[in-house]
């Protein structure tokens, strides 16, 4: 039998557990293809580095990334480097050769995947990329093959696992964002510059990738409003927890009046909601579609075992299609048929708990309802805590427009009797 070759671009953590599983399941897997899975080269940066017990010919290591892409016995490009450049390079350069490329490239796909998947299209190549998203979860292929024939009005998602981490350790120890960090530093669940996840960056990126393929819709990174979690403290636990709910950093892309939403902050949601239980560094993802319904996907959302598991699956996936090249025509799930508009957060209902220090004394809970009826924001509920100097006034709004929520907070903070607004977060899932 014909191998299917296999270049596979970037060997660390998650590029050696793929060459280990190679090996490990050969047998299984040319089973499962049809014929036997080959690597053809791995493009490194050091070439003579020791590797350890790494199973594979030193041989084929290359620090020529694009000339193993362009080499002719090559048949699938797995990529596990990140960033844009030279992995966009790469694998534009393959697709449009007509080579299966497999990717775990989130910022990639999140930056310029409509012009991957034209790239794609172009060359009458697969694109997969189920590692991008979520490690091991199979998600991003139900999404645009099982759901396909489904309409699909919300994603919510926790899709980071050191955000997670942290705010399920604060809501375990009461401990502040400072010292959660530090604990997930010393877990290895948080880089020594950890800025991607706290601040929302990753999360963004994957909630692009989900919107994308769960409306049909090109959209970007730049498209999701995005806000991290280092502003949340030990207080909003306080909060969230006697209100029954939990904090967690949510991405959400929603459907509504012919119109998208797509965006990453932190969220109180009730204890009863699906995606509270999720703790430490796992992650979830909460779909709701017409049909369907309501699907849960939970698992390891990363780490090198998981992932290279997820690039696994999609080296099965496409190199299949090359030993059958019939099975049905080339699609990356990012066809942007649907081409709906991206609404900015301004136009987003959603309710807001607001937590104010002010004045004790009297006509301060008029003035501040005052300036909520300005602003046609109803209040749900308001409780007041302390006295003298030490009084806060917790507020939950009911649903109304971020930008009326937002323009109501910040005529609050003008307020002579609200000495700080303490806290701002979202409240979803009820």
């Amino acid at each position: 039998m014909t191998g299917v070759r296999v270049a596979l671009l970037g060997c660390g953590t998650v590029g050696a557990q793929v060459v280990r599983l190679l090996h490990q399941q050969a047998d299984d897997l040319t089973a499962r293809v049809g014929a036997p899975v080959e690597i053809a080269g791995i493009a490194v940066r050091r070439a003579g580095r020791d590797r350890g017990d790494l199973p594979v010919d030193p041989g084929l290591f290359t620090t020529d990334a694009l000339a193993l892409v362009k080499r002719d016995d090559v048949d699938v490009v797995v990529e596990v480097v990140g960033g844009l450049e030279p992995a966009r390079t790469w694998l534009t350069e393959a697709l449009r050769a007509g080579k299966g490329v497999v990717t775990a490239n989130k910022a990639l796909l999140a930056e310029d995947g409509g012009a991957l998947h034209d790239a794609a299209v172009a060359g009458g190549a697969d694109l997969y990329f189920e590692a991008a998203v979520a490690g091991a979860i199979p998600l991003l292929r139900p999404l645009r093959e099982s759901l396909h024939g489904d309409r699909i009005t919300r994603v919510t998602g926790i899709v980071n696992g050191t955000s997670n981490f942290i705010l399920s350790a604060m809501h375990a120890t009461g401990a502040g964002f400072a010292e959660a960090l530090e604990e997930a530093t010393e877990f290895g669940y948080a880089e020594a510059d950890p800025s991607a996840d706290v601040d929302g960056f990753d999360a963004a990126a994957k909630a692009a990738i989900l919107a994308s393929l769960a409306f049909h819709t090109r959209v970007g990174a730049a498209d999701v409003h995005r806000e991290g979690i280092a502003e949340v403290t030990a207080a909003d636990v306080k909060s969230a927890t006697e209100m029954g709910c939990v904090i967690k950093l949510l991405c959400l892309a929603e459907r509504a009046d012919g119109a998208i939403g797509v965006r990453v902050h932190p969220a109180m949601i009730p204890r009863s909601h699906p995606l509270a239980a999720v703790s430490g560094a796992f992650n979830a993802v909460f779909v709701e579609a017409d049909a369907a319904g309501q699907l849960m996907f939970y698992g390891a959302g990363a780490g090198g075992g998981p992932t290279a598991s997820a690039v696994l699956g999609d080296i099965v996936a496409v190199a299949r299609r090359r030993i059958a090249p019939g099975d049905g025509p080339r699609q990356t799930g990012l066809e942007a048929y649907a081409d709906l508009p991206v609404r900015p957060i301004g136009e987003v209902v959603t309710r807001y708990h607001i937590r104010l220090d002010v004045d004790d004394r009297p006509g301060v809970l008029a003035a501040v309802a005052g300036v909520f009826a300005r602003h046609d924001v109803s209040i749900a509920t308001v409780h007041q805590t302390g006295r003298g100097t030490d009084a806060t006034l917790v507020i939950v709004t009911h649903h109304a427009p971020d930008a009326a929520l937002a323009a109501t907070v910040d005529e609050l903070r003008a307020l002579p009797i609200v000495r700080a607004v303490a806290s701002v977060l979202r409240v979803e899932g009820d």
